[in-house]
């Protein structure tokens, strides 16, 4: 027992550095596991988790097995007569370096990039050129963000829609904004890019965090156990105390019978604490291992819906995207497209042309090809919405719109021409097999309106089609689900998985 406890006593024990690499202290004080510290008259004695405890841990060297020496320097006062400060060295300065000299926990590349990461998450990334730690915000590319023009990193603005900002040479140097991008496209190209990059390895990663999240697990639980053990000793230690003093002395007797009490009392708390990290039901390995694998394989192929999940956190993208992406240039262009060149982490670079919203044809790059063929086909007598799914055929768009061109667009054209249309579109043609909102409401006898504002207040969902057309299934059981919908039988209705396969379309 004495053995055992010795070996959890001390301050390097492996469960006590997985804890600390794996949980943050706010979990370790969930879990009432405690950290070994020395007080004042240097004892050590066992505390909750402090955030300052949790650092000291993860930046201690001795974890990696490394013998360290010079890893402090006094930095020369600031004012006449104050006393020198202790500031730390970077690690490329340290003095001395003897590694493998202790039994080590993590090897020396695990601790340089817990270091790496620890100095990269300071606050003060837009001195000393760190990323930063992910932070909640709309913005993807925070911390991550580049000017390719002037080289200084970018910060993001909020105010008057999300924007990436280049005002280094403004706010050092008096000179005007360098530049500023929206954030929209941009965000949404680096997200794709993410997202294709990864897509070979999603299997492969959901099974790693498994694996991790075990190992997590197991570490955790350890931790508990080696806690339990300790305090258990503990106990037993003041029991023998008790037990051998003089019963004559009551106040020496009375203390000791105090200590003996409050160390039974930590391991009921200790082993409530291990109670609550075990599985509430014994399910064998092969039973687990067969039902994660089927939930992992069920997964493959969704990530892009699992990332635009509105519960992940926008921290949690962050952090997703830093993983494999070092940073990202920008350079906003001189008229609709702006260049993204994304580093990622080994040295790889990949270019991305991002189409930028605009506020006029003349800004787009083909703007005045587009307009001739526009008025061509006009006074052809071609309608709008025919024109407008030419053009986006031969890689035209709209000026607000990134991938095709909009009839209002062709109708806003061809008016400014003064060329006017023979016949205007009059309804949506459509298969037999689906029913118009006005053909749906006569149906079921029920105002058109009524179906407009259920879509608009999402009671009924239903996806738009590309020719802006809502389209319902012309079937028994869709009439009759939204008759309940109508009679408040149901709260809501989805019917974005019974759509159309073609597209529909208007008809003259």
């Amino acid at each position: 027992m004495k053995a055992a406890a010795k070996r959890s006593r001390n301050p390097a024990s492996p469960g006590n550095a997985i804890a600390a690499s794996v949980t943050s202290w706010a979990s370790l004080n969930e879990r009432d596991l405690e950290l070994p510290r020395r007080d004042r008259y240097g004892d050590l004695c066992w505390t909750r988790a402090t955030l300052a405890a949790v650092a000291a841990i993860l930046k201690n060297p001795a974890y990696a097995g490394a013998f360290v020496y010079g890893r402090t320097r006094f930095r020369p006062p600031k004012r006449e007569g104050a006393l020198p400060q202790k500031a730390p060295r970077p690690m490329e300065e340290w003095r001395i370096v003897v590694k493998d000299r202790y039994p080590a926990y993590i090897d020396w590349p695990i601790y340089e990039k817990i270091r790496s990461v620890i100095r990269d998450n300071r606050a003060e990334y837009m001195r000393i050129k760190t990323r930063g730690a992910p932070r909640n915000g709309e913005l993807l590319l925070h911390g991550i963000a580049w000017c390719a023009r002037c080289g200084h990193k970018m910060y993001v603005r909020y105010k008057g829609g999300g924007e990436y900002v280049c005002n280094h040479l403004r706010t050092q140097e008096g000179q005007p904004t360098c530049q500023h991008i929206r954030a929209a496209h941009i965000d949404a190209a680096v997200g794709d890019a993410f997202l294709t990059a990864l897509a070979p390895a999603e299997l492969d990663a959901l099974s790693r965090s498994r694996r991790v999240q075990q190992q997590t697990n197991n570490a955790l639980r350890s931790s508990a156990e080696r806690e339990l053990e300790r305090k258990r000793y503990t106990a037993a230690l003041a029991e023998r105390q008790f037990n051998r003093a003089d019963p004559d002395n009551r106040l020496v007797a009375s203390e000791l019978e105090r200590r003996w009490e409050a160390a039974l009392n930590d391991v009921r708390a200790a082993e409530e604490a291990l109670a609550r990290q075990t599985p509430p039901k014994a399910i064998t390995q092969v039973a687990i291992s067969k039902e994660l694998n089927d939930k992992v394989i069920s997964l493959t192929g969704r990530l892009p819906q699992i990332w635009g999940d509105e519960t992940i956190s926008d921290a949690h993208r962050k952090a997703l995207l830093r993983c494999l992406i070092e940073k990202v240039v920008l350079d906003r262009g001189e008229r609709d497209l702006a260049l993204a060149r994304i580093v990622w982490r080994g040295g790889a670079v990949t270019e991305l042309e991002v189409k930028m919203s605009v506020n006029s044809v003349t800004r787009l790059t083909r703007g005045t090809e587009m307009r001739e063929r526009l008025l061509t086909l006009a006074r052809d007598g071609v309608p709008d919405d025919k024109i407008a799914t030419i053009l986006t055929r031969e890689g035209h768009r709209s000026p607000r719109c990134a991938d095709k061109v909009l009839p209002i667009t062709v109708g806003r054209l061809r008016r400014a021409a003064a060329i006017k249309v023979t016949a205007q579109r009059s309804r949506w043609e459509h298969d037999d097999s689906y029913l118009s909102p006005p053909e749906l409401a006569r149906r079921l006898e029920i105002p058109v309106n009524w179906l407009y504002v259920q879509i608009r207040t999402k009671r009924l969902l239903i996806d738009r089609q590309p020719s802006g057309a809502y389209l319902f299934p012309n079937t028994p059981s869709v009439l009759h689900a939204i008759g309940d919908l109508r009679n408040h039988v149901i709260a809501q209705l989805d019917l974005r998985i019974c759509q159309p396969n073609k597209e529909g379309h208007q008809h003259g």
